[in-house]
């Protein structure tokens, strides 16, 4: 004999939405025009809402209104809702022959200049039909907005060893895919005397007494803890987190820095600076950062496809021009002891 389960509370999708509205609007009449309805019909789907429950959602303070201990509940699970019915809609479109969708990006500001042109050229000339708008945030915050559905894919970062890596505890329940490595270079002066001519990986420890271009204070961990593992604290005088004016300061003559391959791509070569290996190859790691289930909505899963092939194409290029300057090198090295030799 089966047993079924008694039946929970009368809860549908369109009563969570009008929830997650009035928290994140903070009154009736604003929710109302969020939504597109009217103040009364609000209203009365939050009482005839209450009804089903047996509880109260809202309450009064002052001239708004907040959520009870009720109503936060139901706001916490309208986003996981949401998501759903997105992806579900998504997938009833593509099997209907529609085809089409909406992905909304958010990415760190070096990938702005680099990675999302491409991305963005690439999926007009693959998928025009997709609608894509983007939003420029750090990882920390990216990563929040997916969490809380106000973005369905991030292209974040994370460096080894990161404490406050924003990969870990607040992307539990996402879905986190590497995309690849992203070399951390050095940045000097052109005339710096371990740039002029220098052709090998430089030391961090060969630094120690430089002075340092650096992030805040948030942003420069890694900086800290390789020249830790080097032996030394950097003297960071200049704190910025304009990669064109670390630029600036370096050509400039004032100072050292540590870039990501990412952020120097982002404004192009300068006569003044050079861009160095570490003998450490240290690096960070790229990541798009999506909610579970990612794969099944179709708009989606092109975009993050698209993003992969992309990358992919860009670190076997990025290989064969390295190893196409080590051919050269060692090409030039050898007439160059040929010459000595005559």
């Amino acid at each position: 004999m089966i047993h079924l389960a008694e039946p929970g509370p009368d809860i549908d999708a369109h009563a969570l939405r009008v929830v997650r509205a009035v928290h994140e609007c903070g009154s009736i009449t604003a929710a109302a025009a969020v939504l597109g309805f009217s103040q009364p019909a609000v209203s009365q789907q939050l009482k005839r809402l209450e009804v089903r429950l047996g509880l109260s959602v809202v309450e009064r303070v002052g001239r708004g209104v907040r959520l009870t201990e009720a109503g936060l509940v139901l706001a916490r699970h309208a986003v996981t809702v949401a998501q759903a019915i997105d992806a579900a809609a998504d997938e009833i479109a593509d099997l209907q022959g529609l085809r089409s969708g909406r992905v909304r990006l958010v990415a760190f500001p070096s990938a702005s200049a680099t990675i999302v042109p491409s991305l963005l050229a690439r999926m007009k000339q693959q998928h025009a039909q997709i609608s894509i708008t983007y939003l420029e945030a750090e990882p920390p915050e990216a990563v929040a907005a997916v969490r809380e559905n106000r973005a369905d894919l991030a292209i974040t970062f994370s460096y080894p060893g990161d404490r406050v890596d924003p990969h870990r505890e607040s992307a539990h329940g996402l879905l986190v895919t590497t995309l690849r490595p992203d070399e951390m270079m050095l940045v000097l002066p052109a005339g710096h005397p371990l740039a002029a001519g220098h052709a090998e990986a430089i030391d961090l420890a060969d630094l120690a007494d430089a002075n340092w271009v650096a992030g805040c204070p948030r942003c420069r961990g890694h900086l800290l803890d390789l020249c830790g593992r080097r032996g030394f604290a950097p003297r960071i005088s200049y704190e910025t987190d304009n990669v064109a004016a670390v630029f600036g300061l370096v050509e400039a003559g004032i100072g050292v820095a540590l870039l990501p391959a990412l952020a120097i791509e982002s404004v192009g070569s300068r006569a003044g600076v050079s861009v160095q290996a570490t003998t450490g190859h240290d690096q960070r790691t790229l990541h798009a950062v999506t909610a579970a289930g990612a794969d099944r909505v179709p708009a989606l899963a092109a975009t993050t496809r698209t993003l992969v092939a992309l990358l992919s194409a860009a670190r076997d290029a990025a290989r064969d021009a390295a190893r196409d300057a080590a051919r050269d090198a060692a090409r030039d090295s050898a007439l160059g002891e040929v010459e000595t030799a005559k």
